[in-house]
């Protein structure tokens, strides 16, 4: 049966035949530890706050404060995703209050660096584009 490449269905077919190949023969995972050996720094809740205000302070100043930014070992599971923007709109007395969160899956606790940003600038892009994957 062929693996499911649909994450990577925009690619070029030749990288998703080799990333098949790499797959098939069980060497995926070794290939990715030597192309990024170093795993990132951003233990826990706070540091990846930390880390995507700091991303989100860079270029995206202008946009909606963020309320919440967490791990979450739900996400995959739950929503067959790796990283969730919500944005919730609440009435509080005469207002309408909204809230932005962001949620990456703890799979990236223990990843290299770049694939944490990846995820945290894919989220960051829902706060600019709601709907920035579907156009």
């Amino acid at each position: 049966m062929p693996q499911d490449l649909s994450y990577l269905a925009h690619y070029p077919v030749h990288l998703q035949n080799d990333i098949r190949q790499l797959i098939d023969n069980n060497k995926l995972g070794d290939w990715l530890r030597g192309r990024y050996p170093d795993v990132h720094n951003v233990a826990n809740d706070n540091d990846l706050r930390d880390y995507t205000m700091t991303l989100k302070n860079q270029y995206l100043k202008k946009t909606a404060p963020l309320s919440k930014v967490i791990y979450d070992s739900k996400i995959h599971i739950v929503n067959h995703a790796l990283g969730l923007h919500s944005y919730v709109s609440r009435v509080q007395g005469g207002k309408l209050k909204s809230k932005n969160e962001l949620r990456v899956s703890t799979l990236f606790k223990h990843t290299p660096e770049a694939f944490l940003n990846m995820i945290v600038v894919h989220e960051l892009a829902h706060l600019k584009e709601k709907q920035h994957n579907y156009s």
